[in-house]
């Protein structure tokens, strides 16, 4: 297990098709939306989350993850009930995030892409939280072994999703 820095001469910046660029987040959504109401385990996944680091770390453009998130996040606010932006904050920080960490440390292996996604998840329900508790004024328990144990799931799920992801990756 290595997160080595790389220089910018040694990063591969990579493109995706538009219709995968646009397809896999809104499968994504959907399954998110929809799964959880018959499959009840599947809501401990946060699909949405997961594509919004993948596109990140591939394409290594903070503008890019930032809009990414930004995206993804408010299309989800959009099918739940809470406000409009909560998902939306949150999914561009870490859209940024993980745009400006892939620029800077090799993420293309199973142990880094692990690590990244965990504490990227674990960064994304902190700052949910506080946007819904702080600035939206909705009570909101925090449970830190629900919240570590989901982050160990999502994080599992991501090496298998980036796994299959990077099939659609183009070099630029």
């Amino acid at each position: 297990m290595r997160l080595s820095q790389t220089s910018p001469e040694q990063v591969e910046v990579y493109r995706f098709n538009w219709l995968v660029a646009s397809a896999v987040p809104a499968l994504a959504i959907f399954f998110q939306a929809f799964v959880p109401v018959r499959l009840h385990f599947f809501s401990i996944f946060d699909l949405p989350l997961l594509v919004t680091i993948f596109f990140g770390v591939a394409r290594r453009n903070p503008v890019s993850g930032l809009l990414t998130g930004c995206f993804i996040g408010l299309v989800q606010d959009s099918l739940t009930h809470h406000p409009l932006g909560v998902y939306g904050i949150a999914k561009t920080v870490v859209g940024f995030g993980a745009s400006s960490l892939g620029a800077k440390l090799d993420v293309e292996n199973a142990a880094s892409r692990f690590l990244v996604t965990y504490g990227f998840y674990l960064l994304h329900q902190f700052l949910y939280f506080s946007v819904q508790r702080g600035l939206v004024g909705q009570a909101m328990d925090w449970s830190w072994s629900h919240e570590l144990l989901a982050g160990l799931a999502n994080a599992i799920a991501a090496v298998v999703l980036f796994a299959a992801l990077d099939r659609f990756k183009q070099r630029i």
